[in-house]
């Protein structure tokens, strides 16, 4: 199927369908979500996971067929299935209506001793689109010894006006499933912007509201019943175009999926508007319209019964628990009410102020030895705050609880929907918020001077809602380093190391927290050393290059408080495809010859020579544990009582298989250079640059970490890149622990 020219089918072309066919018809789907494991203690755990299909409406319950195919490893090629032949899932309706149907099947499968593949198949599953492909989809699942393989992405779409055949779609996806057939992900986790619906206020139901120019008649627009009708089918509509697009969508019925969104989600700086204005009733029904959507595609759920409309004002209140349907939105609707709360999720007290449901946080284990959890910090959100704190305590008494439970955890990845270790722009901040700009914007108000400049929701300078989105804006100082200690205290006192993830700013980087050099500790045993690892965007087009050197030459030493420095790592040896033949650049099919061209065509310089810290190309990351030991079918030993494997070095690194213990940072160093062993020759000579091997750098509990970054936007294959580099596991010690003051 031509993915680009996909359109959703119009209620004329299902009901044809309907009436010529006999199978189940199906819209859009698979999509298949991972959940969480249970039964862990017992040493027999359970992997939990999800499919969704979205139908035409009036179908029988479908049913799906879940079945293991074999090992992955050929020396497992033997191994015997605790479980033999094929497992039926029934249908569950989450939700109907007169144009389309949810389903959910539930899958729980048992963790064999050996990395294996499984196969599902949806009964009778015929599509509206006679193109799509109906054979039975495959996925991977970790040994019981193992932890996942993670593929991490963010803004995943485009941008209102980005040229999208220049940029070759979503090609990096292409990429993706390259990667997953060399060596399979098991799982994959989205940090926000997994689809982008600004376009409702282009060509969409809001474009009539966001014309009108006077921003109190703006903000006193009514959110009736026809437009709330108009925006549910335009981001029903979208979803269904965008994740039954290709190669996402292949991506998507393949590798398990943990989601959290962010204002693309919704629309474009969602919860960074003034207050006054995102109270508004236009802004509060798209929210709920948003979120309804969320919940079905991205997290399997069913939706509330009713959003706000200004026609029944009652549907939504911030303070009402039991809030009241609005009988127009439930004529001829089916909703499943008795659905179980799945317990992977943390919900938020009391609903947010704009979105007026509660936040839903995550936390699940990925394997062994990782834990996941996953911070909405959309739905809570306002301009001068992230997450009510009473929602942090939630998060965090969920955390220490489950690492007090379970001592064999030595990771925690923590996602965020935006980067935390970033360089500082509140200077620029200030002069959009300055009186400078006043004169400005009232000759934009008056007469539209500058009209690309401003918004069209609050008036105000267009970038200021994403540096307001920012953990480092000036109105999040506060909470933002909150948050930072209550890591701290978690990492210190679990001995757990914690790897933040964050996308949402178009650019690849990868900043630190760490202790002081004047401490004197190594990153083995800091736990304040915390990276972040920032990849976005996988489908957006990145900055212009001179704001990525910008961010670079912001990129200062910062001091979070007396004892914990930041700054990112200089990574970007040199530019994707440039320079010699590199480690991980995908060259094999023609697209990057390793001396600055691909497919005959120079490739543009994407940095300055002086940038090693900021990437603005597209990009998605790898991340997986450093030192996998042998696991043998017949045995069931956790990996720390195994010896370190024998792994063949890199072709870029004789580095040998075993972990040590770095050397503190010098604290007359730069710390944008390596500050401990994992680090050193970060980037494409990095042995973990190639998003494959398994570097031993750090040890069995040991991380690795790639960022495949796209060679050129040309390349419709989305060949990629690879820059690497290693996180070490965190022991603490008595001898740190026992230092006083300086913890």
């Amino acid at each position: 199927m031509d993915s680009t020219s996909y359109t959703a089918p119009g209620p004329d072309a299902i009901e044809e369908v309907g009436r010529s066919r006999g199978g189940l018809q199906v819209l859009l789907g698979p999509l298949l979500n991972y959940r969480r494991m249970s039964n862990v203690e017992s040493g027999e755990p359970m992997w939990h996971g999800s499919v969704l299909i979205v139908t035409t409406p009036g179908q029988n319950s479908p049913g799906l067929t879940l079945s293991p195919v074999g090992a992955i490893s050929a020396e497992d090629a033997n191994a015997t299935f605790t479980v033999q032949g094929g497992v039926n899932s029934p249908g569950e309706k989450l939700y109907e209506d007169a144009d389309k149907a949810f389903w959910r099947f539930l899958l729980e499968l048992p963790m064999q001793k050996f990395e294996s593949r499984w196969e599902y198949k949806i009964n009778g599953l015929e599509y509206v689109d006679k193109e799509m492909t109906t054979k039975p989809q495959t996925f991977v699942v970790p040994s019981v010894a193992q932890s996942m393989r993670i593929m991490f992405h963010s803004c995943n779409g485009f941008s209102v006006g980005t040229d999208v055949e220049a940029w070759s779609g979503p090609a990096l996806w292409n990429d993706v499933l390259r990667m997953h057939a060399q060596k399979p992900f098991h799982v994959m986790i989205g940090g926000g912007d997994q689809i982008y619906n600004d376009s409702v206020r282009v060509d969409g139901p809001l474009r009539p509201w966001t014309d009108i120019s006077n921003p109190h008649k703006r903000r006193e627009f009514p959110f009736g019943e026809k437009m709330r009708a108009e925006c549910d089918e335009y981001y029903f509509n979208n979803y269904v175009k965008w994740y039954g697009h290709a190669p996402f969508s292949t991506a998507n019925g393949q590798i398990p999926q943990l989601n959290i969104w962010d204002d693309h989600d919704i629309i474009d700086g969602f919860g960074s508007y003034t207050d006054h204005f995102m109270r508004c009733p236009v802004f509060r029904g798209i929210g709920g319209v948003a979120h309804k959507y969320y919940l079905l595609f991205q997290h399997h759920l069913a939706p509330p019964k009713a959003t706000f409309t200004t026609d029944a004002p009652d549907t939504i209140h911030p303070e009402v628990e039991a809030k009241p349907t609005d009988p127009v939105q439930t004529r001829e609707t089916f909703v499943m009410a008795d659905d179980v709360e799945d317990p992977s999720y943390i919900i938020g007290n009391k609903p947010g102020p704009y979105v007026e449901e509660r936040s839903r946080n995550m936390f699940c284990q990925l394997g062994r030895r990782i834990a996941f959890c996953g911070l909405d910090a959309r739905t809570e959100r306002t301009r001068h705050q992230i997450n009510y704190p009473d929602t942090y305590k939630l998060i965090f008494d969920r955390l220490d609880k489950e690492f007090a439970a379970n001592k064999e955890l030595k990771h925690l990845i923590l996602l965020l929907g935006v980067p935390i270790a970033y360089p500082r722009l509140q200077w620029l901040e200030n002069i959009f918020a300055s009186p400078l700009i006043a004169p400005i914007k009232f000759l934009n108000k008056r007469f539209g001077f500058g009209g690309s400049i401003f918004n069209k929701f609050d008036g105000n300078v267009d970038l200021l809602d994403d540096l307001d989105d920012h953990y480092t804006a000036h109105q999040h100082k506060h909470e933002r380093k909150d948050l930072v200690h209550m890591l701290q205290n978690l990492s210190k006192k679990h001995s757990i190391r914690i790897t933040i993830l964050g996308g949402d700013v178009h650019l690849a980087a990868v900043g630190r927290f760490y202790s002081n050099p004047k401490l004197g500790i190594s990153a083995e045993n800091d736990f304040r050393y915390m990276p972040n690892v920032v990849s976005s965007a996988i489908t957006n087009k990145p900055p212009p290059q001179a704001v990525a050197n910008l961010l670079a030459r912001r990129n200062k030493i910062h001091h979070l408080d007396h004892d914990t420095d930041e700054t990112l790592l200089e990574i970007f040896d040199r530019d994707p495809g440039k320079g010699d033949k590199a480690n991980g650049a995908s060259n094999g099919n023609g697209a990057a010859n390793g001396n600055g061209t691909a497919n005959g065509t120079p490739i543009e310089p994407k940095t300055s020579a002086k940038n090693h810290a900021t990437m603005p190309s597209r990009n998605y990351a790898i991340i997986a544990e450093s030192n996998l030991p042998p696991t043998p079918a017949s045995s069931t030993a956790p990996p720390a009582t195994l010896a370190a494997p024998t792994l063949e070095p890199s072709s870029a690194s004789q580095t040998p298989s075993r972990a040590t213990t770095s050397a503190p940072p010098d604290p007359k160093g730069n710390a944008r250079k390596p500050m401990h062993d994992g680090e050193q020759g970060a980037g494409t000579a990095h042995p973990a640059a190639n998003g494959l091997t398994e570097t031993g750098l750090c040890g069995p509990f040991g991380l690795d970490v790639t960022l495949r970054v796209e060679i050129t936007n040309s390349d419709k294959e989305g060949h990629t890149d690879g820059y690497g580099f290693s996180v070490p596991a965190l022991e603490v010690g008595e001898a740190y622990a026992d230092q006083g003051s300086k913890w």
